[in-house]
């Protein structure tokens, strides 16, 4: 294609874009996105501008500019029945969910990800279904309703078969496994987190399985399990992120995994030298995941016997969960100090 008004070609421009996604660059992506779908706005090419649009939604969200990903993700899920398709306005609006959920919006992430679940209904594709309950099911239980998102996590698994793609497959057996522990189902959300590990390959997507081994550490340490087990899921996904890079809430994250090891381990000292960072760029985070780093820094000083501290890193993070909308957890971490340092997450 030519030049068109200053702008790179489409196809140099979703080169371009794809490349720095590729390497990580998300901010950098999303900018040659937008330039590839500007070009095919101005040339008539409905199909290359949704799909250049959409792309520069997911990597503004996974650069974490939140705001700005819901915008664009909100104005592709309105569009009419005649300008996209029904799967096209469900990938909007599961988009949509993620980011509004990363900005601590989680009853109307709950919502956006729960209309793509309907407009997938009559739909035969079992993958942007599950790409929906997976999306809704995290927005319920990071929001407390966990009794929902249990019943969602047993629709998901009826969406499981032998046919459907590994990777998917080890995204749903993950999600799965997160409810099942939030539930205090330790056992079920030990045997999810399992079958997601047997199913996903390091080779096939080495930041998947960085992402993966992260989360599953967490969850683990959330419920109480800090065994071997728990440790080899830490050591590989500090491993692999060594190896692929990760984004700056990513790093916090592996930090606040690592400093929830340190705790539950006896090492308080440690784990609060490692959340002191981590907190210390909550403007970084989501505010749910912030509550949860202050709201464990304030049990480590407490248990370290730094009384007055722990108090103030309670009141962050009580300020942190009303935030992000999850009040029934904002009231557990006001109870924290006085029912005791090691008060465990439900």
């Amino acid at each position: 294609m030519s030049e068109n008004r200053g702008t790179p070609s489409y196809a140099a421009a979703e080169l371009l874009a794809r490349e720095y996604r590729a390497s990580h660059e998300f901010a950098k992506a999303a900018e040659s996105a937008r330039d590839a779908a500007r070009t095919a706005r101005d040339e008539g090419d409905t199909s290359g501008w949704w799909n250049m649009a959409l792309f520069e939604a997911e990597n503004l969200l996974d650069a974490g500019d939140f705001g700005p990903a819901a915008d664009l993700a909100r104005t592709l899920s309105q569009m009419p029945p005649a300008g996209a398709s029904s799967r096209d306005r469900a990938r909007a609006l599961i988009l949509l969910a993620k980011s509004i959920q990363g900005g601590g919006l989680l009853d109307d992430a709950a919502e956006a990800a729960r209309s793509a679940v309907e407009l997938l209904a009559d739909e035969a594709d079992a993958e942007f279904e599950v790409h929906a309950r997976q999306a809704l099911i995290a927005a319920l239980a990071e929001s407390g309703k966990l009794d929902e998102a249990w019943a969602e996590s047993l629709a998901l698994s009826a969406r499981i078969s032998d046919d459907m793609d590994d990777q998917l497959a080890g995204k749903a057996y993950w999600v799965i496994g997160n409810v099942a522990f939030l539930c205090n189902k330790v056992e079920e959300g030990l045997e999810h987190h399992e079958l997601a590990a047997d199913t996903f390959s390091p080779s096939s997507n080495l930041d998947v399985w960085a992402k993966f081994n992260k989360a599953s550490a967490a969850m683990r340490l959330a419920a109480g399990v800090a065994d071997s087990g728990t440790l080899r899921c830490i050591e590989r996904a500090e491993l692999a992120t060594d190896i692929v890079g990760g984004s700056e809430e990513e790093i916090l994250l592996l930090r606040y995994v690592r400093a929830h090891w340190n705790f539950l381990a006896g090492d308080a000292p440690a784990a609060i030298a490692l959340l002191t960072e981590v907190t210390g760029s909550a403007d970084k985070l989501p505010p749910q995941t912030a509550g949860e780093a202050y709201l464990l820094l304030a049990r480590a000083e407490a248990a370290d016997g730094r009384r007055q501290a722990a108090e103030l890193s309670q009141k962050q993070s009580v300020e942190y969960f009303e935030k992000a909308g999850a009040h029934q957890r904002a009231v557990q971490a006001g109870a924290l100090l006085s029912g005791g340092a090691d008060t465990p997450k439900p």
